[in-house]
């Protein structure tokens, strides 16, 4: 890893002191309809064999030009394609062309592949955003192609997240954000990297900037398996009033209104509010009740200095009852349905407020800066009962995990565009810091969610994270590039006790550092055939009432990852993606809730296969599905008692997608989850399921009417699944066994949508 480092060094060094390109062609790409750049359209010359991708501001670049009149074709899936002819010449030797595309249909064939893109656009997510109807908060996690989500403590609960071999739980190996800001909490009273999306409204996500494996350096902390940039809209087209409603009492609003009129949209400034109510009672026999309330407004300023001015304001609150994770042999015997509880005093509230301001600008000499504050404020409380009466017969084991925190956070960007040995070259260097304020931590043990019995924990924590990184991407011809960066981190942990038993007790502080490098490698075969290899380190922190007291190795225990891939298009109408991937972690953590701690299981070994396909049979018909295998393996454990519990071996989702011209659209998918171990010695399997989703709508003139279901083959399923030893109140001996939250049965829900 040292030579790596050396090699780094020498490369990053190296080229500091290249220079500008002399001829060039610059343009710049707006949506028509709302007049606000196009990030991610791709740009050709086909007369030179020449392509580009849009930037933040739309912006693209041609270097290395000779004196000339050039055809520019410019398409971005979802809009109508545009040409133009720009002249370059010595007298202008930077030539700026506008562009305004118009809304148009999803057609696969626009889609290009070059390794001359300095930031490909994530062609999954902008065709799968497109074609497939987000139902609620949860799917947002479901357009990661691999990703699974389970729910099993109430709709008002971060989801249980599966990746690439992880049961990553709520969130300790997958870096999650929402227009940059961080969804993932350190040292949670839940859980190490508890990421809860519901704050995010559906309708308002745009794209999904996402990846897999340690391979970004502007993703840090948890971007081991994977991570997830869930970026909302710069503006709508249209006003909008949503109403729907399903089985199990399950009632949603949602309205989205512009603020500004058609004069300032001109201007280039753009503002909307959008709102969401969500009430259901579940399918559980004891209603959930949940109730979730959803404010956002967002600001974006298109100024005529190349200066973007973003900034937007959110509200949440959310609280609902649970039945919890109930025991097979309960049902087996009939003391209770599969929709049934033990203990249906479970539940819990939380609420989260968001302030989040950026500034864009592109300088004279092309170079851009990017500049990112942000603030959280966040509260949580949930009751939980795991093992019902196994530590306490009398009043059981209920308990209460709560906090409050507030987030600030800062994080800056500086690009420019240089050469090295005569081929273009981009430099980025970035900087940032994120400081939780966590205040009373706290578990303790309650009865009924009314009395506390005992406080087990309770603390505050103060834990500061500051980073910087240089990344360099050159490319060395029109069809290879190379990307190479550093990432270092520091993370400061502090933790101070309140139990009365540790009243005298001083505040407990650590440090510890990590360096990531990373080294990338992408070569475009063919026009029609791209392959890469990435590599990299990245890194999991471990939660601040452990590192205080951790060796250096436990705070940030490191991940080392490779991925071999391909993008390939050998028709036009087909997209596919593969790639063997393989990733070590040097510690994995295993959160034990009813006891507040985190327990390290040593080094893990995964490896295994991803592959994607998009295909347009024609004009209206779109084919999609994801195939992810993994081998996921406990490196330091005798074979047969290596197993990861509840890793997925296998996972499989995909679908069709028919639309007209004439307002009709349909959508059918499926899930496909295998079976996986429950435990080490795999000695209980969690079973798993295959489920089959539709959702059919019709748009007449301003109005939307929808259809879905769920489950539509009535499947009895088992959303979540862990091996746990419990006792129920009658029972003289505790059992370890299955303990499961049944899988939604079939379920109808119908909208309609009113445009204005």
């Amino acid at each position: 890893m040292k030579i790596l480092y050396f090699i780094l060094l020498i490369w990053l060094t190296a080229t500091t002191g290249a220079f500008a390109h002399k001829l060039s062609i610059k343009g710049v790409v707006y949506s028509k309809s709302t007049n606000t750049p196009l990030a991610g359209a791709t740009v050709t010359i086909p007369a030179v064999d020449k392509i580009s991708t849009t930037d933040r501001f739309g912006v693209y670049t041609f270097h290395d030009l000779a004196a000339g009149n050039y055809e520019i074709k410019i398409t971005y899936l979802g809009f109508e394609q545009e040409s133009k002819i720009v002249e370059v010449n010595p007298l202008a030797p930077s030539v700026l062309a506008t562009s305004y595309l118009a809304s148009g249909s999803l057609q696969l064939a626009e889609i290009a592949i070059s390794a001359s893109q300095a930031e490909p656009a994530n062609i999954i997510s902008a065709v799968d955003v497109q074609l497939r109807p987000i139902q609620n908060s949860q799917e947002i996690l479901r357009l990661v192609p691999g990703l699974f989500i389970a729910q099993h403590a109430g709709g008002g609960k971060a989801e249980q997240i599966f990746l690439r071999g992880f049961d990553i739980d709520h969130g300790t190996d997958i870096n999650l954000t929402a227009d940059g800001m961080p969804v993932n909490m350190v040292s949670h009273a839940h859980g190490q990297g508890y990421s809860d999306l519901h704050f995010l409204i559906p309708e308002t996500i745009q794209n999904v900037d996402f990846g897999k494996g340690p391979y970004r350096a502007d993703k840090g902390n948890f971007g081991t398996a994977g991570y997830a940039d869930f970026r909302t809209r710069s503006a709508l087209d249209k006003n909008s009033i949503k109403l729907e409603a399903g089985r199990f009492n399950n009632y949603r609003a949602v309205g989205m209104f512009n603020l500004l009129g058609a004069t300032a949209r001109q201007k280039g400034q753009n503002a909307y509010l959008a709102t969401e109510y969500l009430f259901s009672n579940g399918y559980f026999q004891s209603p959930q009740g949940l109730n979730r309330l959803n404010l956002f407004s967002r600001y974006q300023g298109v100024f005529q200095n190349n200066t973007i001015l973003s900034g937007s304001l959110s509200a949440f609150r959310s609280n609902w009852d649970a039945s919890g994770q109930i025991p097979e042999r309960a049902v087996t015997d009939g003391t209770i349905t599969r929709f049934g509880a033990i203990d249906d005093t479970e539940g819990g509230q939380t609420a989260r407020y968001n302030a989040n301001l950026s500034l864009d600008k592109t300088f004279t000499d092309g170079s851009y800066l990017k500049n990112q504050v942000y603030f959280i404020k966040y509260d949580f409380e949930l009751y939980s009962n795991f093992t019902f009466f196994l530590n306490d017969p009398e009043n059981g084991d209920q308990i209460r995990q709560k906090e409050k925190r507030q987030i600030y956070g800062y994080q800056g960007t500086y690009q420019k565009e240089a050469t090295f040995l005569g081929r273009p070259l981009r430099h980025e260097v970035g900087i940032g810091l994120r400081y939780d304020d966590i205040n009373g931590s706290e578990l303790s043990r309650t009865r009924n969610r009314k009395t506390t019995l005992s406080e087990v924990q309770k603390g505050n924590t103060q834990e500061l994270n500051t980073f910087a990184y240089l990344n360099q991407t050159w490319e060395v011809s029109p069809r290879f590039s190379v990307n190479a960066a550093l990432r270092f981190d520091r993370l400061f942990f502090d933790y101070t006790s309140l139990l009365e038993a540790d009243a005298n007790q001083t505040t407990q502080r650590s440090a510890e550092s990590r360096v990531s490098p990373k080294l990338n490698f992408t070569y475009a075969v063919t026009p029609a055939l791209q392959l890469y290899l990435s590599s990299g380190m990245g890194y999991h922190s471990n939660d601040s009432r452990v590192s205080v007291l951790a060796a250096r190795k436990e705070a940030l225990p490191a991940a080392r990852g490779a991925d071999l891939g391909l993008k390939f298009k050998p028709v036009e109408q087909l997209y596919v993606t593969a790639a063997f991937w393989l990733l070590d972690l040097d510690q994995e953590f295993v959160y034990v809730g009813d006891e507040g701690i985190v327990e390290p299981s040593g080094r893990t070994r995964r490896y295994g296969l991803d592959l994607s396909a998009r295909y347009q049979v024609n004009k209206h018909l779109f084919l999609d599905t994801d195939l992810n295998l993994a081998r996921p393996r406990a490196r330091d454990e005798a074979k047969g008692n290596n197993y990861i519990p509840l890793a997925p071996a296998i996972t499989s989702t995909g679908g069709l997608s028919y639309q007209t011209s004439h307002g009709f659209k349909a959508n059918l998918r499926y899930r496909y989850l295998g079976h996986r171990p429950a435990n080490e010695d795999n000695s209980l399997t969690a079973e798993g399921y295959f489920l089959a989703d539709a959702v059919v709508s019709y748009t007449l003139k301003n109005l939307e009417f929808r259809l879905s279901g769920e489950n539509l083959f009535n499947s009895n399923w088992e959303e979540a699944q862990f091996e746990t030893e419990s006792r129920l109140r009658n029972e003289p001996e505790p059992v370890s066994e299955i303990h499961f939250t049944p899988g939604t049965p079939f379920a109808v829900k119908a909208g309609v949508t009113f445009s204005f």
